[in-house]
Formats: C-alpha cells, structure tokens, sequence
C-alpha cells in the first residue's frame, strides 16, 4: 500500500482533531529528524503514517477495550523512536514510561513529549537496569521475540498486567518457544497496518 497519509490515517483511527494536530507535528518532526538521526528504517519514512503511526494507534481502542482499560500505567520496551508507546501517550491512554537504550532516540522522544504535552517519559536505560515497579500495560514493537519480551517483563508485572505486542509472521514460532517457559493465555487480532502481522495480547502470566 502506497501513499497512505494523514488523511487515510483520520478515517481509519477515531481522534480528536487536536491529537491529530499532535501527531502530523510527530510525524513531521520524525522526517526532519531522520537524515540525522536515523530514527526508523528509511525504507519506511514515506509510508510512516501506515507503518508507524496506524500500527501504533491501532492499539488503542484493543486495549481500551479489554480488562486492563480505563487509567493505565503502560511501560513500552525498546520503544525506537516512540512506537508504539508515544503515539497511545498522545492519544490518552495514561502515564507511559518509554524505556530505549540509544540516546539519540530518548530525544527525539523528549522533543515531542515537549511539544505535545503527552503524558509520557523517555528513559535513556536498558529495560534490565531500569528499577522494577508494576504496570497495567507492557507494550513492544520489533524489539525482541516474545520470550524475552516475557523476561524482560517480568519485573514489571503484577497479577493483572496485560502484554500487548506487535509481532510480524514469526509470531506462532515464537508463542511456542515461550511456552516451553511461560503459562499465559494469548488472544490475536489481526494488524490493520500489515497484511503479516499479529498483534498479541498475553495475560495470566506465569513462569512454568
């Protein structure tokens, strides 16, 4: 799909006029950016209102949706340059910690979280070094297979937190490898972005 922009964006995703003021400053701010700073593959940058910017708010109405809704408290792993975690923070979804190892990306983040008010903090720290509290949410999108995703996890959860993640068409191989160590229950809904794509919820997890 080609030539898919903000306009396509605003009749596929439900948002105020104002948040979509926020997130064409977003998406622009990320093109000036890019040449710099590398912030996402460049192979994307022309379609980044369907690849980046749909496949992180179709997020939102699941997620509102499901027993986790209401007020969250959301950490995104590995979040690059604020997918998916920044885009659900300026649609509303609560407070999201956006925790990223490459400084340049942190802000980047910082620069928009500025810029629209998004109740949002970037963290420039590996999620293994960053100080474990609970979350209601967990999100990640290609930052590693869902195992890890689990582990790294871990730390962060309480008995009612929910992982909701992007995942390509590895995403069965990489549910079974998780299984092998992990009890949890899994619910997919097909991606609005990518004709190979999964989005996963995990819930009820436990170590085997």
């Amino acid at each position: 799909m080609t030539g898919y922009g903000v306009s396509d964006f605003a009749q596929e995703v439900d948002v105020s006029r104002e948040t979509l003021e926020k997130l064409s400053a977003y998406a622009n701010d990320l093109a000036k950016w890019q040449k710099a700073k590398n912030l996402v593959a460049n192979s994307t940058l022309d379609d980044r209102w369907r690849r980046h910017f749909l496949d992180s708010a179709q997020l939102f109405p699941l997620i509102k949706n499901s027993a986790a809704g209401g007020h969250n408290r959301v950490l995104d792993i590995g979040s690059g340059a604020g997918f998916p975690g920044l885009v659900l923070s300026i649609m509303g979804l609560g407070h999201v910690e956006l925790v990223e190892s490459n400084g340049r990306k942190c802000v980047f983040m910082n620069q928009i979280i500025r810029k629209t008010g998004a109740a949002a903090i970037a963290v420039n720290d590996r999620i293994e070094a960053y100080e474990p509290k609970p979350f209601d949410i967990i999100t990640s999108r290609a930052c590693a297979k869902v195992g890890q995703l689990i582990e790294w996890g871990e730390p962060f959860m309480s008995l009612h937190t929910e992982m909701w993640l992007l995942k390509g068409e590895g995403a069965e191989e990489e549910l079974t490898q998780a299984s092998a160590s992990w009890n949890m229950s899994i619910q997919r809904f097909a991606s609005k972005s990518s004709p190979d794509g999964v989005i996963l919820r995990l819930y009820n997890i436990k170590r085997r």
